[in-house]
């Protein structure tokens, strides 16, 4: 284990946990399979299934982040992460094995440290596409707010351009029902 950059990954989540453990070991399994290194702008995605203490890890270590557009959160409230390297093509989905040991929270984290990355994590395809290159969009100005808002999150209402904040979606509570 790189006990500099479990440090790094440490000082910028605030304190060690289980959580970060399974994002830094994600990311070391990833380095192996894959040979990724720091991304500098977007030459590794990372799609991560969860908003949970790894991601901070995930940051640190490959450079993937919300602002560069190489971080994309999809909320499916897993511990999986796929990458993805641009210029190889290559990918990886890593998830997490469930365990059914008891213990306690340091015990936990020492064992996501310690044990062998395969033992850790599953390694599947990604069940989805390389997202593409991060787009940058004209703002626009919500006719009821007034705030700015990117172009691709505007909706039309009563005529007007308004920011999500401002739309008030219009259903008739049959979505998702049998008709």
């Amino acid at each position: 284990m790189n006990r500099d950059l479990w440090e790094r990954c440490v000082a910028f989540h605030g304190h060690e946990c289980p959580g970060l453990a399974i994002g830094f070991r994600a990311c070391e399994a990833a380095k192996e399979k894959l040979g990724i290194t720091f991304s500098r702008d977007e030459e590794v995605v990372c799609v991560t299934e969860t908003d949970a203490c790894g991601v901070d890890a995930i940051q640190v270590i490959t450079g993937c982040t919300l602002g560069k557009g190489n971080l994309i959160y999809r909320d499916r409230g897993k511990q999986a992460f796929s990458f993805f390297v641009r210029s190889t093509g290559k990918s990886i989905r890593v998830v997490l094995k469930p365990t059914d040991k008891e213990m306690t929270r340091d015990e936990r984290k020492i064992y996501l440290l310690e044990t062998p990355i395969d033992e850790l994590f599953e390694f599947k395809k990604p069940q989805f596409e390389l997202p593409e290159i991060a787009r940058i969009f004209r703002s626009v100005i919500c006719e009821i707010c007034g705030e700015s808002t990117a172009e691709h999150r505007v909706r039309i209402m009563d005529g007007k351009m308004v920011c999500l904040d401002c739309f008030k979606d219009y259903t008739r509570g049959w979505e998702g029902r049998s008709l």
